[in-house]
């Protein structure tokens, strides 16, 4: 997040965010469904590109021969990017309309690059997912669409794009609109909403078109406009991980002050307040609050803070302040994972895993099955999960974790499973159910 983005998230209060001044939206889909494009044109046209930037992409488009600019390549900024005209790597883009303002990832379509669609979503407020209007629903729109439901993004736009090349055709947006919602139904998806549009052309991007008379609903960006953001983190119980203990002299330079510093998952935090640190589970009371190195009564999420508690307890980085409804810690826990890395993931490996600022050896008890997302169903009995695939696991930590249902909160409901040889991120994980561990206590 830029600075000046993350500082004016830490001035707004709940209040605010609950009124959508930041949208944070993902575009997905299969390759060469227009994605990058689709990103240029709403930069374009809302006039967001800076004069610099516009006459270098002008400038690279004449080189290849185009005569007009390739919007897409104001999002593919690696040279393998553009040298091969698709998107490898997660790219952000900070622009702002009257209304709102917006964080957009674009991410990649190609299989192999599905685990860089996972990082790019994970902390979406809403997925536009693109279908090609000439090739319909495709694996990777499912794959996407799956992925988009299992991280419970929840805002989808089903962004029917090229429908220029199809003369812009009522039946062929609505065969495809069709298809999509009947091979998704039960997966958890919400609401969709779908919208024809030429990105290349700027149909219903940011311009009504006049094509297309027969769609009635809003463009791309008055909806991405207009979209309540749900999911609200100050509406949840208080999480906060410890990053840090801050040790600073106290106001009468005789005693030392422990300040816990650490950013808010979830909840509002008052001084006051009655807080448990888990999974200790020693409890005390919040007697001052610091943000941005000023002392405050009330802070949300999801600010960063510093807290000092009435009690000198023995509280580290990885540990976190939580309040009733708190979760009981557990060592064993299933979830789904998406696989990240080219390695297999393997029933009985040994792994850290990773949880807000705790990391824990851990094994892989069992992987339990496998989506077969071309078939939409699970494929159980496996031993291993190979690059990009989604399945579901039983693990056991060394120690216990205060874990969340990733329903329930999506940052504390997270994990990232590490080589322990190499540290390379192997999977990332959505807890689905906190498993009973009385018997390995």
């Amino acid at each position: 997040m830029s600075t000046d983005l993350a500082e004016a998230e830490g001035r707004s209060g709940p209040s605010t965010r609950r009124s959508g001044g930041l949208l944070r939206l993902a575009t997905c889909g299969s390759v060469d469904d227009g994605k990058s494009t689709l990103v240029g044109r709403l930069l374009y046209d809302t006039k967001s590109v800076l004069a610099d930037q516009l006459a270098a992409i002008e400038e690279a488009s004449r080189r290849r021969g185009q005569d007009d600019p390739d919007l897409a390549l104001l999002t593919d900024g690696l040279r393998a990017e553009r040298e091969q005209g698709i998107t490898i790597d997660v790219a952000y883009r900070y622009f702002a309309t009257h209304r709102r303002r917006f964080i957009l990832a674009d991410t990649p379509g190609h299989v192999q690059y599905t685990r860089n669609m996972v990082t790019g979503a994970s902390t979406a407020d809403l997925a536009v997912i693109l279908v090609d209007a000439r090739k319909g629903v495709v694996e990777q729109t499912l794959r996407h669409a799956a992925i988009t439901a299992l991280l419970r993004v929840p805002h989808v736009v089903l962004a029917v794009n090229k429908m220029d090349a199809v003369g812009y055709q009522e039946s062929v947006f609505t065969a495809i609109v069709a298809e999509f919602t009947g091979r998704t139904a039960g997966w958890g998806l919400p609401d969709v909403v779908a919208v024809p549009m030429s990105a290349l052309a700027g149909d219903n991007v940011v311009e009504p078109s006049a094509a297309m008379d027969w769609y009635a609903g809003d463009t791309l960006l008055s909806h991405l406009e207009h979209v309540p953001l749900g999911g609200d983190p100050t509406g949840k119980p208080l999480r906060l991980p410890v990053q840090y203990v801050i040790r600073q002299p106290s106001g009468d330079r005789r005693t030392v002050d422990r300040w816990l510093a650490g950013q808010l998952a979830s909840g509002l935090l008052r001084v006051g307040d009655r807080v448990a640190v888990q999974p200790a589970g020693a409890t005390s009371t919040v007697v001052a609050i610091s943000v941005l190195g000023r002392e405050t009564d009330l802070a949300w999420a999801p600010q960063s803070v510093a807290v000092r508690l009435a009690d000198e307890l023995d509280v580290s980085r990885g540990e976190v302040l939580t309040a009733d409804p708190a979760p009981e810690p557990v060592r064993r826990l299933t979830a789904t994972v998406c696989h990240l890395d080219e390695r297999p993931l393997r029933t009985g490996q040994r792994v850290l895993l990773k949880h807000t600022t705790r990391t824990v050896p851990a094994v892989v008890e069992s992987i339990t099955y496998r989506t077969d997302v071309a078939l939409a169903r699970r494929l159980p009995g496996q031993d291993r999960l190979a690059a990009n695939d989604i399945g579901g696991v039983r693990i056991l930590t060394a120690e216990p974790l205060a874990v969340d249902d990733y329903a329930d909160n999506r940052r504390t409901g997270s994990f990232l499973l590490i080589d322990p040889q190499d540290g390379a991120t192997l999977s990332a994980g959505m807890v689905d159910a906190r498993a009973d561990d009385q018997p390995d206590r």
